[in-house]
């Protein structure tokens, strides 16, 4: 092997070693950046949750039926407690929602299978043909937004017309 044979092999040694530190770099930094990106998608889930619990509260309160004084307790399925609450307007509801956005609670502390707690405030003042209320999902159920700070929150305001 002669010199020149011998310093190309050097030269390229020396050219691998600087490509692999460049790679190893750019892993490190990439690698880096994976927990925000998981954080980032934890939230997205979470945030998707709380929208579908709010459409299914918004549902739920634009198929409410305004029945007549001394009728409400003929209203029918799990939203029974939420009929006739137009008029009562100075104390919101407050719903517990399990990860799966199934109902899981009303008033009171949060259940221990709770994941979300909607707060719904019915705004004044209610008329006979429009009810303004302002729904808002909290994440975890366990910390009450007025007294705490939630990981997450999503919230809308609705109009029903009547």
């Amino acid at each position: 092997m002669n010199h020149r044979s011998q310093s190309r092999s050097a030269f390229s040694l020396i050219e691998v070693t600087l490509a692999i530190g460049v790679a190893a770099f750019c892993l490190i930094a990439v690698m880096g950046l994976l927990p925000v990106a998981i954080k980032m998608q934890q939230a997205s889930v979470q945030q998707t949750k709380a929208n579908a619990i709010i459409s299914q509260i918004s549902s739920d309160l634009l198929a409410d039926v305004r029945l007549p004084p001394g009728q409400a307790s003929k209203a029918q399925g799990d939203w029974a407690n939420l009929h006739g609450r137009w008029a009562q307007v100075a104390t919101p509801d407050v719903l517990y929602f399990t990860n799966d956005a199934k109902q899981s609670g009303y008033q009171g502390p949060a259940p221990a299978d709770a994941a979300f707690r909607a707060t719904i405030t019915y705004m004044l003042p209610p008329t006979t043909t429009t009810s303004l209320a302002n729904i808002k999902v909290t994440w975890p159920a366990s910390v009450d937004p007025v007294t705490g700070t939630p990981a997450g929150s999503a919230e809308t305001y609705i109009s029903v017309n009547r």
